[in-house]
């Protein structure tokens, strides 16, 4: 079996959603494609499709693989492009989109050092807490923080983000401190509006049957916005409650302006990803974006104390690969 075929083919299925799609994007019969998949399973002893006439569906074990194999798959692919681009230099304009708060901190500071290494580039910038449509705005690539939707965008994780519910003290000191997630329904909570891009709510982790579950919220209050900056600055001015991520609030948690809260009930880390449509051959200078980013992400010193370490981790052992704040 050649395992490297095996991979793209499972990967063309489970981003395509179908056998036949797959088979058209080769130019090989549908048949064909579901005997590789066939021998895949049977090579890892696990079923990681779960195919009927109407649909194809990832299972548990499919989910976890997908993202593996895209990112060895994405690996192959910089290697070669490593070796064949040799001495060529990348140019021609690269359409970036990030949050706004997340992008104004770390995605801007970066882009002009990006075109120092790379001066026959332009790059556009582009910043806003919208979930941007890559292909239909015409965007090579996106920095997201959180969890990503289900799609046909590729991703590759740089970093861990973990997120905090933080307050003033005056505003907690007025209105009390929360003691479980579900005390947030009586509090003023600082949310992002429905057309932002934090489309599942605030995350905790909660004691089950089972353990611990992430559970989600959508609390509410009197003021919500689309801008999470103007959110951090309402918390900042004693509004209400926000959940911030540690990269945001971490200096002024330091120096006693705010408090985190409701610690214990925080929910595991999601992710700081880029994401790309897919394309056989990606253009060098989006592939030298991912990588410029990916190293500096990668440096315990780019990142607050607190989550240096995780951040670094994430970055130097979840190189390139998702389908996908």
């Amino acid at each position: 079996m050649d395992k490297l075929k095996a991979f793209d083919t499972f990967v063309s299925v489970a981003t395509k959603g179908s056998l036949t799609a797959a088979a058209r994007g080769e130019g090989v019969a549908p048949a064909i494609i579901g005997r590789r998949l066939d021998a895949l399973e049977e090579h890892l002893g696990v079923k990681l499709l779960v195919r009927t006439t109407r649909r194809i569906t990832l299972t548990h074990e499919g989910s976890a693989f997908l993202e593996d194999c895209q990112r060895l798959l994405s690996d192959v692919a910089n290697a070669e492009a490593s070796v064949s681009a040799g001495g060529v230099k990348a140019s021609g304009h690269l359409r970036i989109t990030a949050p706004a708060g997340f992008g104004r901190r770390h995605v801007a500071p970066l882009v002009p050092r990006f075109r120092q290494q790379h001066p026959d580039v332009t790059i556009s910038l582009n910043l806003s807490d919208r979930v941007v449509d890559l292909a239909a705005e015409g965007f090579d690539c996106a920095v997201r923080v959180g969890d990503l939707p289900d799609s046909s965008l590729v991703s590759v994780r740089m970093a861990d983000n973990r997120r905090l519910c933080v307050a003033t003290p005056g505003y907690l000191a007025q209105r009390g401190t929360p003691q479980q997630p579900a005390d947030l329904l009586h509090h003023d909570c600082l949310t992002l509006s429905s057309d932002a891009s934090q489309t599942r709510g605030w995350a905790f982790q909660v004691p089950s049957e089972q353990g611990h579950e992430v559970i989600h919220l959508r609390p509410g209050g009197p003021l919500d916005c689309s801008d999470g900056q103007v959110l951090h600055d309402w918390c900042l001015a004693g509004y209400g409650i926000a959940w911030r991520s540690t990269w945001e609030v971490e200096s002024e948690i330091q120096a006693g302006r705010l408090v985190a809260v409701l610690e214990q009930f925080a929910a595991p880390p999601n992710g700081i990803y880029v994401v790309f449509p897919q394309r056989k051959h990606l253009p060098l200078r989006v592939r030298l974006w991912i990588d410029f980013l990916k190293h500096h992400y990668g440096l315990p010193s780019f990142w607050p104390s607190s989550t240096a370490t995780s951040a670094a981790t994430s970055a130097s052992t979840s190189p390139p690969l998702e389908s996908a704040p």
